[in-house]
């Protein structure tokens, strides 16, 4: 007996003047509910709504989202699953979609799925008619605590990762917790190593209780898991509202992602996933934190180790891959300004810096020792 009232939520707001909106997490209904018609409705302007999403989501949750808009023109695309699809080639299709299905500028998409089908959907919602209306409801443990939320949209381009894009906010995040359990190990752990880059950068105390809860977190443990994403959604909000644009602090959610970044294109996209090369990439830049920004190896250890106790890589275990190709790739990252390479370092859990000025002779160290 599914009472309405069993479905809890809570809501976090990412505060952007006229373009802020609400996180909302928490059990959403997304295997049945009309909550779900009262989350989406207030953000739907006019009567078409399209949903995009891949084909493992879809066929599970699409026609839920579809039933909870009876009043709406509903359209549903669906793209094959993985970063391959995140191209100006898919882009150019869901653009062919939208023309060919008649929507105008009062049209809502919703981006149904992981940071893949949000980031591209983001892209095409800022692009469309000059920009329309999207709601992101992330299915993955990735995009509820990262990707959906700030407003960063994204396709890849052969020689770097999420070069063509826009900065363009949704009208709201739908994190629906329960459908976590059906993850697969793998892309839930990956999902894992975003949480915990939030305890390295920002917040200690939240380091700390990772630590105290990595098991219960491994175990999809509810109560920690709604703790964790909610506290991970907070700390991206206010370092969003700070700085949408990233033209300063918002850089520092960066930390390990210049590697990472670096690790998925050369190994080809989709070897690793986003979050296992985010997580090899923090354990690089605590070493380099180490040689160039005094943190102390205990502190580094601590940040190895749990990122193990979640199940995920700290190395990139017998692929080897060669420091002049890493430093080319490093150099093609967005986050290089006027030619100089930005990394976030730590001079401590909780607290981190951006730093240009890392002397190449240190960057050739690490990597040799790392690669």
């Amino acid at each position: 007996m599914a009472a309405e009232h069993q479905h809890a939520y809570e809501s976090v707001n990412v505060a952007l003047g006229e373009r802020s909106y609400a996180i909302h997490i928490g059990d959403l209904g997304l295997g049945q509910s009309n909550l779900l018609r009262d989350l989406l409705v207030p953000h739907i302007g006019g009567s078409q709504v399209a949903i995009i999403t891949n084909d493992v989501v879809g066929p599970l949750y699409a026609h839920v989202i579809a039933e909870a808009l009876p009043d709406f023109h509903v359209d549903l695309y669906q793209l094959p699953d993985g970063e391959a699809s995140k191209t100006l080639e898919t882009y150019g299709l869901l653009m062919d979609f939208l023309m060919q299905a008649r929507h105008n500028r009062s049209t809502t998409l919703i981006a149904l799925g992981g940071g893949v089908v949000g980031d591209l959907v983001g892209f095409v919602a800022a692009t469309f008619q000059r920009g329309v209306s999207f709601i992101q409801v992330p299915t993955t443990l990735l995009a509820q605590v990262d990707s959906s939320v700030g407003g960063k949209t994204a396709v890849n381009h052969p020689n770097g990762k999420n070069m063509i894009g826009a900065f363009y906010q949704p009208a709201a995040v739908l994190a629906d917790t329960g459908v976590l359990q059906s993850l697969p190990q793998r892309e839930y752990a990956a999902g894992l190593a975003e949480v915990l880059k939030y305890g390295v950068i920002y917040d200690a105390a939240f380091f700390q209780w990772l630590e105290a809860n990595a098991d219960a977190l491994r175990e999809r443990d509810g109560t920690a898991l709604g703790y964790a994403i909610r506290r991970s959604c907070e700390i991206k909000a206010d370092v969003v509202s700070d700085d949408e644009r990233e033209q300063g602090r918002r850089a520092i959610l960066n930390y390990g992602h210049t590697f990472g970044h670096a690790i998925e294109n050369l190994s080809g996209y989709g070897t690793w996933l986003h979050g296992e090369a985010v997580a090899i990439g923090m354990v690089m830049a605590a070493a380099l934190s180490q040689q160039v920004a005094g943190l102390d190896q205990a502190q580094a250890h601590r940040q190895t180790a749990l990122i193990q106790k979640l199940g995920l890589p700290v190395s990139l275990s017998g692929k080897s891959l060669e420091p002049s190709a890493f430093i080319a790739a490093m150099g093609m990252d967005k986050k290089v300004v006027d030619g100089r390479m930005r990394f976030i370092l730590a001079r401590s859990l909780g607290d981190v810096f951006v730093a240009d000025d890392v002397p190449e002779a240190e960057l050739l160290h690490l990597l040799e020792t790392f690669l």
